[in-house]
């Protein structure tokens, strides 16, 4: 009833502001209420969005949809098939059975060792949910050779840091949907390097590691400390992996080449979108072969359509005006504030994680709110880029299962409560506040990062 009243008030209501605009504020009321309640599937919602816009003369099709030519939205797509081709590459398990079988076998450093191995895995399989899939299958193998309970604190321990780990580990590089949507924003207002973003976080990356990794051990003591009499048969059971193959070293390669490239952009500048899709496409040539047909036709589409369909409702608000609008009322209250670094920062932080509660999806609440920081941001003089990484940093920072896609399908295993996200996520949220002010405040202005330009 909201997401029908609402968006009906405001297109009838008496404001005295040019039509267009008032339309534009009433469909977009009806995209960001039904996702805030999960009303229907995300891509539905800003599918009806994108038609609306269009059917009622709010902005001509080129506009309503402008989000599908948009480079992000390709990005997700390539995103989503490079994780297939890590899967095929054997990388992903190779880096896990490698590290977990090194590290040592008692739960303290079985817990490092997995922490490493998702933080690693970041980089060649550029999903959150993909990532916590693989670990599962790593993090379950551990739990059955503990001879634990789902329920155990070893269980809840092991599982809660993989998953919490992989959505945070998204925001500090650009790998994920949230991360890759909010880099669309700021690209159009900044240049933004894959090397840069990574680099500047890569202090709070290391703390982070740290201090999760004594903290869930910490928070989650084992029954069982060690495993040691089980040695040989953990390296029997990470014995299991595939054998090289024409086709896994191909998948390996490409994988391999792309974060390279990626990693060098700030010497070539190309736009790591442009990479990605060069190496899926690569990967459907015949005489490659690593990618088929049929493997695009499984492809989940959903989240393509959602990131589409976002950057579409950011494009029409832009054009409409209805963004100077919200900037200029909404938003009014912030501006005082982003005058002085000791309250822009604390500002950003928090106002992006309370922000974060009232939109479900990390995609949704990035897309909603990026085009009017940017916004700000060039209206008070301030570095885009400064603004959108500190905003899509304290997006990492969570409480609650439905905040995140990528938390859903960790607890789905049924190895953690809810209790147990609120006992690291309030931790985890309030040291990475604390990382973010010390990096901000002096490693960015070493590489060159500072809050005005």
């Amino acid at each position: 009833m909201l997401c029908v009243a609402i968006p009906l008030a405001l297109w009838f209501a008496p404001l005295g502001i040019e039509p267009r605009t008032q339309g534009a504020l009433a469909i977009t009321a009806f995209m960001i209420l039904a996702w805030m309640t999960n009303l229907m599937e995300y891509a539905v919602v800003g599918l009806i969005g994108c038609v609306l816009y269009w059917a009622l003369g709010v902005a001509p099709p080129a506009t309503a949809f402008g989000g599908f030519a948009n480079s992000t939205t390709w990005f997700i797509l390539a995103a989503l098939l490079l994780g297939v081709i890590s899967t095929k590459s054997g990388l992903p398990q190779r880096i896990g059975n490698f590290i977990v079988t090194h590290v040592g076998f008692s739960y303290s450093r079985i817990l490092l060792g997995l922490i490493l191995t998702d933080f690693l895995l970041t980089f060649i399989v550029p999903t959150g949910t993909g990532r916590v899939v693989i670990m599962a299958t790593i993090a379950i193998g551990l739990i059955n050779l503990f001879g634990v309970s789902a329920g155990s604190n070893v269980a809840r321990g092991i599982f809660l840091i993989v998953t919490y780990t992989a959505t945070i580990f998204d925001k500090m590089i650009i790998a994920g949907a949230a991360a890759i949507t909010a880099r669309g924003v700021i690209v159009e207002h900044t240049p933004v390097a894959y090397s840069t973003w990574f680099l500047a976080f890569l202090p709070a990356s290391i703390a982070t590691i740290i201090f999760a990794w004594w903290y869930t051990k910490w928070m989650f003591p084992p029954e069982i400390k060690s495993i040691e009499g089980k040695a040989e048969q953990l390296r029997a059971h990470f014995r299991t992996e595939t054998p090289w193959t024409p086709e896994s070293i191909k998948a390996a390669i490409l994988i391999l080449g792309g974060v390279a490239v990626w990693m060098t952009d700030r010497i070539h500048e190309l736009d790591p979108a442009l990479v990605a899709l060069a190496v899926v496409l690569i990967a459907f040539l015949p005489r490659v072969g690593v990618l088929s047909a049929d493997e695009l036709k499984r492809t989940n589409m959903l989240p393509v359509l959602f990131v589409g369909t976002a950057l579409s409702m950011s494009a029409v608000l832009a054009a409409s005006g209805a963004l100077t609008l919200l900037t200029n009322t909404v938003f009014s209250w912030l501006e005082p504030l982003l005058s002085s670094d000791v309250t822009a920062v604390p500002m950003l932080y928090w106002g992006a994680f309370f922000y974060h509660f009232f939109l479900a999806s990390e995609i949704s609440m990035l897309a909603t709110s990026m085009p009017i920081l940017m916004n700000i941001s060039n209206e008070q003089g301030l570095n885009p880029l400064w603004v959108g990484m500190l905003w899509t940093f304290a997006a990492g920072g969570k409480l609650f299962v439905y905040q995140s896609s990528v938390l859903v399908v960790g607890y789905s295993y049924g190895y953690f409560r809810h209790s147990d996200m609120l006992k690291i996520g309030i931790a985890i949220t309030l040291v990475e506040f604390v990382l973010v002010v010390l990096t901000i405040a002096l490693w960015w202005p070493i590489l060159g990062i500072y809050s005005r330009p």
